[in-house]
């Protein structure tokens, strides 16, 4: 059978389908409605078919869209449209989770499994009430006991709700915490005149050097945490040093330059 005539029934197995389907299980869907075949359709086929439909409803004609999401294929409205179609859920779209749910939720997302133990460890507080309430809106799923633990407590995992709210296909797709740490850290800087040289960067350390050309003398400034600029006390300790050091050396010169007034020159010592 040709793509062509594939693409139609892939698109109906989707659309009529309640879960999100994968690619798998669209494969055996429409091998079993096309049983006579002799040539079975094949999972590259079944994505061949897939890379057609997603580029036919990206098309801005069409208000929804085919993505992968929460763990298969399903049909999706555009996030143009979320406040016009938020309208249809009522109450059911306004509610939010608590700070509390939050904080538990996103440490199930990034150290699951997990049990209740570990995760009022990391939290330093009960986590009864999150967890009920997680499990109660179906973002959250019991994944078994840990056999090795005292006790074998329940482990938590995140459930496919959870992936298809977010828009994720598996919880590999969550962002990482380093690229979201990066975008808030501020770090102070150092700023050097005397040279264009910069520092090299290697471990990124708490004040950072950056050495720019002076006129004059060389002064190292600063920059603290709170941003004020602040002199270096080693540079300024070496600038009055050397100008301690040209005075010394302009009274020598001085001295050297008129001779006391007893001493007469050309004239002989008188001998005795």
């Amino acid at each position: 059978m040709e793509i062509g005539n594939i693409i139609p029934h892939i698109e109906a197995v989707i659309f009529a389908s309640d879960k999100p389907l994968t690619s798998m299980e669209i494969t055996e869907l429409i091998n079993n409605a096309f049983g006579f075949m002799e040539e079975k359709l094949t999972l590259e086929q079944v994505m061949t078919s897939l890379e057609g439909i997603m580029e036919k409803y990206n098309s801005e004609f069409y208000p929804f869209e085919v993505k992968e999401s929460g763990g298969g294929w399903q049909f999706l409205t555009k996030k143009e449209y979320h406040k016009t179609v938020a309208q249809l859920n009522g109450d059911k779209f306004l509610k939010r989770l608590s700070s509390a749910a939050l904080e538990t939720l996103a440490i199930i997302a990034y150290k699951q499994p997990i049990t209740k133990g570990e995760i009022e460890a990391i939290r330093g507080v009960s986590s009864d009430y999150s967890i009920q309430k997680l499990l109660e809106k179906e973002l959250i799923v019991i994944s078994g006991r840990n056999e090795e633990m005292p006790g074998k407590p329940l482990i938590y995992t995140t459930s496919k709700s959870f992936m298809d709210y977010f828009g994720i296909n598996s919880p590999a797709d969550l962002p990482k915490l380093k690229e979201i740490f990066s975008e808030t850290m501020v770090e102070p800087t150092m700023i050097t005149h005397g040279s264009t040289e910069i520092l090299p960067d290697e471990e990124t350390p708490a004040v950072e050097e950056i050495i720019v050309p002076a006129e004059e003398d060389e002064v190292t400034l600063i920059v603290s945490e709170d941003g004020q600029l602040l002199e270096n006390e080693d540079s300024a300790d070496a600038g009055d040093n050397e100008l301690a050091d040209e005075t010394a050396s302009g009274e020598t010169e001085e001295d050297n330059d008129h001779p006391d007034e007893d001493e007469k020159p050309g004239q002989p010592d008188k001998e005795a």
